[in-house]
Protein backbone atom coordinates (compact mmCIF):
# COMPACT_ATOMS: atom_id res chain seq x y z
CA UNK A 1 0.00 0.00 0.00
CA UNK A 2 1.40 3.50 -0.45
CA UNK A 3 1.43 5.96 2.17
CA UNK A 4 0.49 9.09 0.20
CA UNK A 5 -0.73 9.21 -3.57
CA UNK A 6 -0.30 12.77 -5.30
CA UNK A 7 -2.83 13.12 -8.88
CA UNK A 8 -1.76 15.43 -11.23
CA UNK A 9 2.21 15.37 -12.32
CA UNK A 10 2.33 19.29 -13.22
CA UNK A 11 4.43 21.64 -10.74
CA UNK A 12 2.94 21.32 -8.06
CA UNK A 13 2.13 17.47 -8.10
CA UNK A 14 5.73 16.92 -8.61
CA UNK A 15 7.06 19.06 -6.07
CA UNK A 16 3.93 17.43 -3.93
CA UNK A 17 5.28 13.74 -4.43
CA UNK A 18 9.59 14.54 -4.34
CA UNK A 19 8.67 16.75 -0.63
CA UNK A 20 6.22 13.60 0.58
CA UNK A 21 9.06 10.93 -0.84
CA UNK A 22 11.98 13.07 1.01
CA UNK A 23 10.29 12.99 4.02
CA UNK A 24 10.14 9.49 4.25
CA UNK A 25 6.74 8.01 2.88
CA UNK A 26 6.29 5.64 0.29
CA UNK A 27 4.68 7.32 -2.81
CA UNK A 28 2.75 6.62 -6.41
CA UNK A 29 2.52 9.85 -8.56
CA UNK A 30 -0.49 9.25 -11.04
CA UNK A 31 -1.31 11.17 -14.26
CA UNK A 32 -4.06 10.55 -16.65
CA UNK A 33 -1.41 11.89 -19.66
CA UNK A 34 1.59 9.86 -21.06
CA UNK A 35 3.85 12.57 -19.96
CA UNK A 36 4.81 14.53 -16.63
CA UNK A 37 5.30 17.96 -16.28
CA UNK A 38 3.73 19.87 -19.40
CA UNK A 39 2.79 22.66 -18.23
CA UNK A 40 5.65 23.16 -16.75
CA UNK A 41 7.50 22.50 -19.86
CA UNK A 42 5.50 25.07 -22.14
CA UNK A 43 5.76 27.91 -18.66
CA UNK A 44 7.20 30.98 -18.71
CA UNK A 45 7.60 30.73 -22.68
CA UNK A 46 8.82 27.26 -22.74
CA UNK A 47 12.00 28.93 -20.40
CA UNK A 48 10.42 28.16 -17.08
CA UNK A 49 10.12 30.90 -14.84
CA UNK A 50 10.76 28.85 -12.22
CA UNK A 51 9.91 31.69 -9.21
CA UNK A 52 10.05 35.39 -8.53
CA UNK A 53 12.89 36.97 -6.37
CA UNK A 54 10.75 39.90 -5.09
CA UNK A 55 10.46 39.75 -0.99
CA UNK A 56 7.83 37.72 0.54
CA UNK A 57 5.39 41.39 1.02
CA UNK A 58 5.41 42.03 -2.65
CA UNK A 59 5.23 38.18 -3.38
CA UNK A 60 1.94 38.06 -2.26
CA UNK A 61 0.57 42.07 -3.44
CA UNK A 62 0.93 40.01 -6.95
CA UNK A 63 -1.23 37.10 -5.89
CA UNK A 64 -4.79 38.89 -5.92
CA UNK A 65 -6.65 35.77 -5.42
CA UNK A 66 -5.74 35.18 -1.97
CA UNK A 67 -2.03 35.78 -1.56
CA UNK A 68 -2.62 36.29 2.31
CA UNK A 69 -3.50 32.36 2.40
CA UNK A 70 0.12 32.25 1.03
CA UNK A 71 1.69 33.68 4.41
CA UNK A 72 1.94 29.83 5.52
CA UNK A 73 2.77 27.65 2.96
CA UNK A 74 5.58 30.21 2.40
CA UNK A 75 6.46 29.76 5.89
CA UNK A 76 7.26 26.16 5.18
CA UNK A 77 8.43 26.89 1.57
CA UNK A 78 9.15 30.08 -0.09
CA UNK A 79 10.88 31.68 -2.88
CA UNK A 80 14.57 31.41 -1.75
CA UNK A 81 13.95 28.08 -0.85
CA UNK A 82 12.48 27.22 -4.16
CA UNK A 83 15.74 28.70 -5.82
CA UNK A 84 18.11 26.62 -3.31
CA UNK A 85 16.01 23.28 -4.28
CA UNK A 86 16.76 23.73 -7.94
CA UNK A 87 20.02 25.27 -7.79
CA UNK A 88 20.37 21.96 -5.22
CA UNK A 89 19.97 20.16 -8.33
CA UNK A 90 22.36 21.25 -10.23
CA UNK A 91 19.99 23.94 -12.02
CA UNK A 92 21.78 27.34 -12.25
CA UNK A 93 19.42 30.11 -12.23
CA UNK A 94 19.51 33.86 -13.34
CA UNK A 95 17.59 36.98 -12.19
CA UNK A 96 15.95 39.26 -14.92
CA UNK A 97 13.71 42.02 -15.23
CA UNK A 98 11.02 42.53 -12.13
CA UNK A 99 12.36 39.52 -10.03
CA UNK A 100 11.84 36.81 -12.73
CA UNK A 101 13.91 33.89 -12.04
CA UNK A 102 14.88 31.35 -15.38
CA UNK A 103 17.35 28.58 -15.65
CA UNK A 104 20.78 30.15 -17.30
CA UNK A 105 20.40 27.41 -20.13
CA UNK A 106 16.06 28.91 -20.99
CA UNK A 107 15.39 25.59 -20.91
CA UNK A 108 11.88 24.37 -19.45
CA UNK A 109 12.33 21.35 -20.40
CA UNK A 110 15.83 20.95 -18.06
CA UNK A 111 13.42 22.14 -15.52
CA UNK A 112 10.74 18.96 -15.79
CA UNK A 113 14.06 16.42 -16.40
CA UNK A 114 15.83 16.99 -13.26
CA UNK A 115 12.63 17.34 -11.41
CA UNK A 116 11.50 13.52 -12.67
CA UNK A 117 15.15 12.51 -11.82
CA UNK A 118 14.78 13.54 -8.38
CA UNK A 119 11.33 11.83 -7.89
CA UNK A 120 13.10 8.84 -9.45
CA UNK A 121 16.10 9.49 -7.46
CA UNK A 122 13.66 9.36 -4.41
CA UNK A 123 12.02 5.85 -5.53
CA UNK A 124 8.28 7.95 -6.09
CA UNK A 125 6.10 5.22 -8.17
CA UNK A 126 4.95 6.42 -11.49
CA UNK A 127 2.02 5.66 -13.29
CA UNK A 128 1.48 7.90 -16.15
CA UNK A 129 -1.75 6.74 -18.64
CA UNK A 130 -3.94 6.33 -15.67
CA UNK A 131 -7.05 8.51 -15.12
CA UNK A 132 -8.85 9.06 -11.53
CA UNK A 133 -12.29 8.00 -11.54
CA UNK A 134 -13.32 9.23 -8.09
CA UNK A 135 -12.00 9.60 -4.40
CA UNK A 136 -13.56 7.24 -2.05
CA UNK A 137 -14.13 8.69 1.25
CA UNK A 138 -15.00 6.23 4.81
CA UNK A 139 -16.21 8.02 7.87
CA UNK A 140 -14.59 11.48 7.15
CA UNK A 141 -11.69 10.03 5.87
CA UNK A 142 -9.99 8.97 2.83
CA UNK A 143 -10.25 5.83 1.92
CA UNK A 144 -9.06 4.77 -1.54
CA UNK A 145 -8.79 5.80 -5.30
CA UNK A 146 -10.79 4.64 -7.84
CA UNK A 147 -9.34 4.97 -11.21
CA UNK A 148 -11.04 4.10 -14.62
CA UNK A 149 -9.55 0.83 -15.40
CA UNK A 150 -11.30 -0.37 -11.77
CA UNK A 151 -8.19 -0.55 -10.40
CA UNK A 152 -8.82 0.56 -6.27
CA UNK A 153 -5.38 1.98 -4.43
CA UNK A 154 -6.15 2.04 -0.84
CA UNK A 155 -4.13 5.00 1.13
CA UNK A 156 -3.95 6.51 4.08
CA UNK A 157 -3.35 10.41 2.43
CA UNK A 158 -4.49 11.96 -1.03
CA UNK A 159 -2.98 14.80 -2.11
CA UNK A 160 -5.15 16.27 -5.29
CA UNK A 161 -2.71 18.27 -7.75
CA UNK A 162 -5.05 18.36 -11.16
CA UNK A 163 -4.76 22.18 -11.67
CA UNK A 164 -7.62 24.51 -13.16
CA UNK A 165 -9.40 24.75 -16.13
CA UNK A 166 -6.79 26.71 -17.75
CA UNK A 167 -4.14 25.68 -21.27
CA UNK A 168 -6.26 21.66 -21.06
CA UNK A 169 -4.05 20.43 -23.43
CA UNK A 170 -1.66 20.25 -20.51
CA UNK A 171 -4.28 17.85 -18.63
CA UNK A 172 -6.02 20.84 -16.63
CA UNK A 173 -9.58 19.74 -17.37
CA UNK A 174 -11.39 20.66 -13.83
CA UNK A 175 -10.62 16.79 -12.85
CA UNK A 176 -10.69 17.42 -9.23
CA UNK A 177 -13.68 19.24 -8.48
CA UNK A 178 -16.34 16.78 -8.13
CA UNK A 179 -13.88 15.22 -6.23
CA UNK A 180 -13.54 17.84 -3.52
CA UNK A 181 -17.13 18.54 -3.66
CA UNK A 182 -17.78 14.71 -2.80
CA UNK A 183 -15.51 15.42 0.58
CA UNK A 184 -17.59 18.95 1.21
CA UNK A 185 -15.85 20.95 -0.27
CA UNK A 186 -16.89 24.54 -1.73
CA UNK A 187 -15.78 25.14 -5.07
CA UNK A 188 -15.82 29.16 -5.64
CA UNK A 189 -16.62 30.43 -9.43
CA UNK A 190 -14.17 29.49 -11.68
CA UNK A 191 -13.73 32.35 -14.12
CA UNK A 192 -10.17 33.33 -16.70
CA UNK A 193 -7.86 35.53 -15.48
CA UNK A 194 -4.00 36.07 -17.35
CA UNK A 195 -5.86 36.38 -20.61
CA UNK A 196 -6.21 37.79 -23.76
CA UNK A 197 -9.56 40.66 -23.30
CA UNK A 198 -11.46 41.07 -26.19
CA UNK A 199 -13.26 44.17 -27.85
CA UNK A 200 -15.75 45.17 -30.22
CA UNK A 201 -14.57 48.73 -30.82
CA UNK A 202 -14.79 49.63 -35.11
CA UNK A 203 -10.76 49.74 -34.87
CA UNK A 204 -10.27 46.37 -33.44
CA UNK A 205 -12.80 45.18 -36.06
CA UNK A 206 -11.18 46.83 -38.71
CA UNK A 207 -7.94 45.25 -37.64
CA UNK A 208 -6.44 48.92 -37.53
CA UNK A 209 -3.81 48.72 -35.25
CA UNK A 210 -3.77 44.82 -35.08
CA UNK A 211 0.04 43.39 -34.01
CA UNK A 212 1.23 46.96 -32.52
CA UNK A 213 2.93 46.45 -29.65
CA UNK A 214 3.36 48.91 -26.95
CA UNK A 215 5.70 49.31 -24.54
CA UNK A 216 5.88 50.62 -20.90
CA UNK A 217 2.35 51.93 -20.77
CA UNK A 218 -0.07 52.29 -18.01
CA UNK A 219 -3.58 50.54 -18.79
CA UNK A 220 -6.63 51.31 -16.47
CA UNK A 221 -9.98 49.41 -15.60
CA UNK A 222 -12.34 51.94 -15.56
CA UNK A 223 -15.83 51.53 -13.94
CA UNK A 224 -19.10 52.68 -15.06
CA UNK A 225 -19.09 55.60 -12.94
CA UNK A 226 -15.89 56.49 -14.36
CA UNK A 227 -13.63 55.50 -11.39
CA UNK A 228 -10.50 53.75 -11.78
CA UNK A 229 -10.82 49.95 -10.52
CA UNK A 230 -6.96 48.89 -11.24
CA UNK A 231 -3.92 50.09 -13.09
CA UNK A 232 -1.51 47.59 -14.65
CA UNK A 233 1.76 49.20 -16.21
CA UNK A 234 3.94 47.03 -19.25
CA UNK A 235 3.63 46.12 -22.22
CA UNK A 236 0.38 45.39 -24.59
CA UNK A 237 0.02 44.33 -28.27
CA UNK A 238 -3.08 45.05 -30.51
CA UNK A 239 -4.73 42.13 -31.78
CA UNK A 240 -7.35 40.40 -33.82
CA UNK A 241 -9.94 40.33 -31.29
CA UNK A 242 -9.07 42.87 -28.98
CA UNK A 243 -5.76 43.66 -26.52
CA UNK A 244 -2.93 40.91 -25.20
CA UNK A 245 0.35 41.28 -23.22
CA UNK A 246 1.68 41.44 -19.49
CA UNK A 247 -0.50 45.04 -18.82
CA UNK A 248 -4.09 43.50 -20.68
CA UNK A 249 -3.43 40.08 -19.02
CA UNK A 250 -3.08 41.34 -15.79
CA UNK A 251 -5.89 43.46 -15.97
CA UNK A 252 -7.95 40.91 -17.42
CA UNK A 253 -9.45 39.67 -14.27
CA UNK A 254 -10.89 43.00 -12.92
CA UNK A 255 -12.37 43.20 -16.64
CA UNK A 256 -14.30 39.81 -15.88
CA UNK A 257 -15.43 41.37 -12.53
CA UNK A 258 -16.76 44.17 -13.47
CA UNK A 259 -18.71 42.99 -16.21
CA UNK A 260 -20.15 40.95 -14.09
CA UNK A 261 -20.78 42.89 -10.98
CA UNK A 262 -21.97 46.14 -12.54
CA UNK A 263 -24.18 44.19 -15.43
CA UNK A 264 -22.89 46.06 -18.45
CA UNK A 265 -21.63 44.85 -22.05
CA UNK A 266 -18.57 46.61 -21.86
CA UNK A 267 -15.89 48.13 -19.32
CA UNK A 268 -13.86 51.05 -20.39
CA UNK A 269 -10.21 50.53 -20.63
CA UNK A 270 -7.96 53.59 -20.53
CA UNK A 271 -4.10 53.29 -22.34
CA UNK A 272 -2.05 56.10 -20.96
CA UNK A 273 1.30 55.70 -23.58
CA UNK A 274 3.26 58.03 -21.24
CA UNK A 275 2.93 57.07 -17.92
CA UNK A 276 5.89 59.45 -16.66
CA UNK A 277 4.52 62.56 -17.94
CA UNK A 278 1.51 64.97 -17.31
CA UNK A 279 -1.01 66.03 -20.09
CA UNK A 280 -0.13 69.86 -19.81
CA UNK A 281 3.78 68.39 -20.07
CA UNK A 282 2.98 66.29 -22.67
CA UNK A 283 1.12 68.87 -25.02
CA UNK A 284 4.42 71.46 -24.17
CA UNK A 285 6.71 69.27 -25.89
CA UNK A 286 4.12 68.81 -28.62
CA UNK A 287 3.60 72.09 -29.23
CA UNK A 288 7.76 73.10 -28.71
CA UNK A 289 8.53 70.48 -31.72
CA UNK A 290 5.94 71.85 -33.72
CA UNK A 291 6.93 75.43 -33.45
CA UNK A 292 10.75 74.79 -33.86
CA UNK A 293 9.93 73.41 -37.50
CA UNK A 294 6.66 75.48 -39.01
CA UNK A 295 7.32 74.75 -42.55
CA UNK A 296 7.47 70.75 -42.63
CA UNK A 297 5.01 68.75 -42.53
CA UNK A 298 3.02 67.51 -38.51
CA UNK A 299 3.45 63.95 -40.01
CA UNK A 300 7.34 63.98 -40.44
CA UNK A 301 7.46 66.23 -37.02
CA UNK A 302 5.90 64.17 -34.48
CA UNK A 303 7.26 61.18 -35.74
CA UNK A 304 8.97 60.29 -33.27
CA UNK A 305 6.60 60.56 -30.37
CA UNK A 306 5.43 57.30 -30.36
CA UNK A 307 4.98 54.12 -32.68
CA UNK A 308 4.16 55.62 -36.37
CA UNK A 309 1.33 53.49 -37.15
CA UNK A 310 -0.15 54.38 -33.64
CA UNK A 311 0.03 58.21 -34.91
CA UNK A 312 -1.06 57.76 -38.02
CA UNK A 313 -4.11 56.04 -36.85
CA UNK A 314 -4.76 58.94 -34.01
CA UNK A 315 -4.56 61.20 -37.28
CA UNK A 316 -7.48 59.57 -38.79
CA UNK A 317 -9.10 58.95 -35.46
CA UNK A 318 -9.01 62.76 -33.82
CA UNK A 319 -9.51 64.22 -38.21
CA UNK A 320 -6.29 66.02 -37.71
CA UNK A 321 -4.62 67.05 -41.20
CA UNK A 322 -1.27 65.23 -40.87
CA UNK A 323 -0.18 66.38 -43.95
CA UNK A 324 -0.53 70.61 -42.87
CA UNK A 325 2.38 72.11 -42.41
CA UNK A 326 3.07 72.62 -38.46
CA UNK A 327 2.53 76.54 -39.36
CA UNK A 328 -1.29 76.09 -39.53
CA UNK A 329 -1.84 73.70 -36.27
CA UNK A 330 -3.75 74.82 -33.20
CA UNK A 331 -3.14 74.55 -29.88
CA UNK A 332 -6.49 72.74 -29.73
CA UNK A 333 -5.24 70.27 -32.15
CA UNK A 334 -2.30 69.42 -30.21
CA UNK A 335 -4.56 69.79 -26.68
CA UNK A 336 -6.64 66.92 -28.11
CA UNK A 337 -3.88 64.64 -29.39
CA UNK A 338 -1.96 64.89 -26.08
CA UNK A 339 -5.09 64.04 -24.10
CA UNK A 340 -5.78 60.81 -26.56
CA UNK A 341 -2.14 59.26 -25.44
CA UNK A 342 -2.61 59.86 -22.21
CA UNK A 343 -6.22 58.18 -21.97
CA UNK A 344 -6.36 56.59 -25.38
CA UNK A 345 -9.93 54.64 -24.92
CA UNK A 346 -10.74 50.67 -25.45
CA UNK A 347 -14.11 49.51 -24.56
CA UNK A 348 -13.69 45.71 -23.31
CA UNK A 349 -16.56 43.35 -23.91
CA UNK A 350 -15.18 40.18 -22.08
CA UNK A 351 -11.76 37.99 -22.51
CA UNK A 352 -11.06 34.96 -24.14
CA UNK A 353 -12.45 31.64 -22.92
CA UNK A 354 -11.09 29.97 -19.60
CA UNK A 355 -9.44 27.22 -21.74
CA UNK A 356 -7.24 29.97 -23.58
CA UNK A 357 -6.16 31.45 -19.75
CA UNK A 358 -2.90 30.78 -18.34
CA UNK A 359 -4.61 30.82 -15.09
CA UNK A 360 -8.26 29.54 -13.86
CA UNK A 361 -9.13 31.72 -11.12
CA UNK A 362 -11.28 30.33 -8.81
CA UNK A 363 -11.21 27.09 -7.15
CA UNK A 364 -11.69 24.81 -3.63
CA UNK A 365 -12.53 27.35 -1.50
CA UNK A 366 -8.79 28.10 0.62
CA UNK A 367 -11.42 28.40 3.60
CA UNK A 368 -11.92 24.95 4.29
CA UNK A 369 -7.88 23.97 3.84
CA UNK A 370 -5.73 24.16 6.76
CA UNK A 371 -2.73 26.94 5.53
CA UNK A 372 0.17 25.57 7.00
CA UNK A 373 -0.55 21.90 6.42
CA UNK A 374 -2.83 22.05 3.05
CA UNK A 375 -4.89 19.50 4.61
CA UNK A 376 -8.68 19.79 4.16
CA UNK A 377 -11.08 20.46 6.84
CA UNK A 378 -13.77 18.38 5.11
CA UNK A 379 -11.86 14.80 5.15
CA UNK A 380 -8.70 12.97 7.10
CA UNK A 381 -5.89 12.64 4.62
CA UNK A 382 -7.16 14.66 2.17
CA UNK A 383 -4.93 17.74 1.01
CA UNK A 384 -4.84 19.72 -1.94
CA UNK A 385 -2.45 21.88 -4.00
CA UNK A 386 -1.42 24.08 -7.19
CA UNK A 387 -4.21 25.91 -9.13
CA UNK A 388 -7.05 23.72 -7.87
CA UNK A 389 -7.50 25.50 -5.47
CA UNK A 390 -8.66 29.48 -5.54
CA UNK A 391 -5.21 31.27 -5.68
CA UNK A 392 -4.21 32.73 -8.71
CA UNK A 393 -1.19 35.63 -8.97
CA UNK A 394 -0.05 36.97 -11.88
CA UNK A 395 2.06 35.94 -14.53
CA UNK A 396 5.75 36.57 -14.14
CA UNK A 397 6.74 33.25 -11.31
CA UNK A 398 3.75 34.28 -9.13
CA UNK A 399 1.28 30.88 -10.04
CA UNK A 400 4.40 28.79 -10.28
CA UNK A 401 5.58 29.88 -6.55
CA UNK A 402 1.71 28.89 -5.29
CA UNK A 403 1.90 25.78 -7.03
CA UNK A 404 5.52 24.87 -5.51
CA UNK A 405 5.26 26.52 -2.33
CA UNK A 406 1.92 24.49 -1.99
CA UNK A 407 2.83 21.32 -3.47
CA UNK A 408 5.83 21.17 -0.53
CA UNK A 409 3.75 21.90 1.88
CA UNK A 410 1.06 19.53 1.40
CA UNK A 411 3.83 16.86 0.59
CA UNK A 412 5.77 17.35 3.79
CA UNK A 413 2.33 17.41 5.81
CA UNK A 414 1.18 14.41 4.79
CA UNK A 415 4.29 12.21 4.87
CA UNK A 416 4.76 13.26 8.70
CA UNK A 417 0.99 12.65 9.48
CA UNK A 418 1.84 8.69 8.31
Amino acid sequence: MYEVIVIGGGPSGLMAAASAAEHGAKVLLIDKGNKLGRKLAISGGGRCNVTNRMERKQLIEHIPGNGKFMHSPFATFDNEDIIQFFEGLGIQLKEEDRGRMFPVNDKAQTVVDTLLRRIQDLRVTIWTNAAVKTIDYLDGKVDSVKLMDGQVLKTKSIIVATGGKSVPHTGSTGDGYPWAKKAGHTITELYPTEVPITSDDPFIKKKALQGLSLRDIELSVINPKGKIIKTHEGDMIFTHFGISGPASLRCSQYVVKALKKFDVSSIELRVDLFPGKSEEDLFQELWKSVKAEPKKQLKNVLKVVTQERMLLYLYEHLSIPSEATCANISHEVLRQLAKTLKQFIIHANGTLSIEKAFVTGGGVSVKEIEPKTMHSKKAEGLYFCGEVLDIHGYTGGYNITCAFSTGYTAGKSAAERV
